[in-house]
């Protein structure tokens, strides 16, 4: 075996590992939640580390068997499902909604592990042997980042969501 192929299983095994992680963390956190919005944005993140690990588990696969690094067309979808799950539930958010501090920590656990990944993803980018990897691992990490970036926005929402909404919205405060 080659020292690119140990290298690129290495990085893969982990990889796996990471996505199983995430949506073990995400299935838990949203059987806890108190709030619809926070299951439902859970429950599509998990969805979302199953398919990255799929995709994973078919590359390894592939280097497994000698076949090289495969030229796998994934393009993040900038969290455009994920938004599309915050904005549809938002709708249907009490404005004056009481987060507990659980929350908020699960929230804030959830964006650390997506850094860690991310920052996992450009480090392989770097490492990589070949150009369909280095893509692959850039695209994965622009889509950590987009999930890094919804849960912040989920966390900001949970600290004040009348702020949130205020600032959402944009609603002058003009007293005339």
């Amino acid at each position: 075996m080659s020292k690119e192929q140990e290298k690129s299983e290495a990085a893969l095994e982990k990889a796996i590992q990471m996505e199983i992680d995430g949506k073990e963390y995400y299935l838990k956190a949203s059987k806890k939640t108190s709030n619809e919005l926070g299951r439902k944005l859970l429950q599509s993140l998990a969805a979302e580390e199953d398919i990255h690990r799929k995709v994973f588990e078919d590359i390894f696969k592939n280097i497994r068997n000698k076949l090289g690094w495969p030229r796998k067309e994934f393009h993040a979808d900038g969290g455009r499902a994920l938004r599309t799950v915050f904005a549809n539930a938002i709708d249907d958010i009490d404005r004056d909604v009481n987060s507990m501090p659980e929350e908020i920590d699960t929230v804030q656990t959830a964006m650390d592990m997506e850094n860690k990944t991310y920052d996992f993803y450009k480090e392989q980018s770097k490492k990589a042997a070949y150009d369909a990897e280095k893509q692959f691992y850039e695209a994965l990490a622009e889509q950590e980042e987009e999930h890094h970036r919804i849960l912040l926005d989920y966390y900001e929402f949970l600290k004040n969501p009348s702020a949130w909404f205020v600032q959402k919205e944009h609603h002058s405060l003009d007293g005339g």
